[in-house]
């Protein structure tokens, strides 16, 4: 397996597909998820000619399972460690629910050079958790009864959010797929319950604000309004808005794990952004 050991000593896993003269497209994953979670989308953009890469964040998929750790600022300095040991310039960053997050945070602290642009899927930015701040965000109660959920049946509440909320099939109509549910879970069960359990709070209570602010590269903010996870109204729109340059693309009805749901969709519209 391909990985790097960051200096803490924690071991991250990663792909690396394609030409390493192409552009490079790095991928994030969302929690509690996988580099696997991108398979349409690489596969996809390695057929288009680009450099595809994807990393498994700390205590997720095949990367260690660090008790520490398991926050943003980490999270955004591993990928800082892995954009300088591949060499990446240039690259467009594209980072799906939790994965938004950690772009957003990257990207605001990258070397100069090292990204083109930047794409947020479904993404937590600005901020999740309700606050005096943030009047529109979930109740701290929400995420508690995530942790709560994961303490007492990982195993369960695994099966329970992809075969609900995440892909919308708890919707009347949903074409539901057993494989999307068994592939997350799978890929939920591969990492580690401590990195899962302390991420709930990286994901919700993380303020990227400033991280948006100072973003200067052109940012694609993806976003359906069906999203149960990550609710359209207190995320997309107020991103956007905070973006020195950002464009606000939204999908009627659409879940929040469209990429794997719609990537007809989805990957037309994301070339067309890189390319533009």
């Amino acid at each position: 397996m391909s990985t790097i050991t960051t200096k803490d000593g924690t071991e991250i896993y990663y792909k690396d597909w394609g030409s390493k003269d192409a552009q490079p497209i790095v991928f994030h994953h969302g929690w509690p998820l996988s580099a696997d979670d991108w398979d349409n989308q690489m596969l996809y953009f390695l057929g288009q000619g680009y450099r595809v890469i994807a990393h498994d964040r700390r205590g997720h998929g095949r990367s260690m399972q660090t008790a520490t750790g398991n926050e943003m600022d980490t999270y955004a300095a591993d990928v800082i460690e892995l954009a300088k040991a591949l060499d990446l310039r240039n690259a467009i960053h594209i980072g799906h629910s939790t994965g938004g997050g950690e772009v957003a945070h990257y990207v605001a602290r990258a070397e100069p050079g090292r990204v083109a642009k930047a794409v947020l899927i479904g993404a937590v930015p600005p901020i999740m958790v309700k606050s005096e701040k943030n009047p529109g965000g979930l109740p701290i109660e929400v995420f508690d009864g995530f942790r709560a959920a994961l303490v007492a049946n990982r195993a369960q509440f695994y099966i329970d959010v992809p075969a609900g909320p995440f892909y919308g099939y708890n919707r009347e109509g949903a074409k539901v797929s057993q494989g999307v549910i068994d592939n997350w879970w799978r890929q939920g069960m591969m990492g580690g319950t401590k990195a899962h359990y302390d991420c709930i709070k990286a994901f919700s209570e993380t303020d990227f604000t400033e991280d948006l602010k100072t973003i200067e590269v052109p940012v694609l903010v993806m976003h359906g309004t069906d999203d149960q996870i990550v609710p359209y109204a207190d995320s997309a729109p107020l991103a956007v808005k905070l973006l020195k340059n950002g464009t606000l693309k939204s999908y009627e009805g659409l879940p929040h794990g469209m990429c794997t749901t719609h990537p007809e969709v989805v990957n037309p519209d994301l070339l067309a952004f890189i390319k533009g």
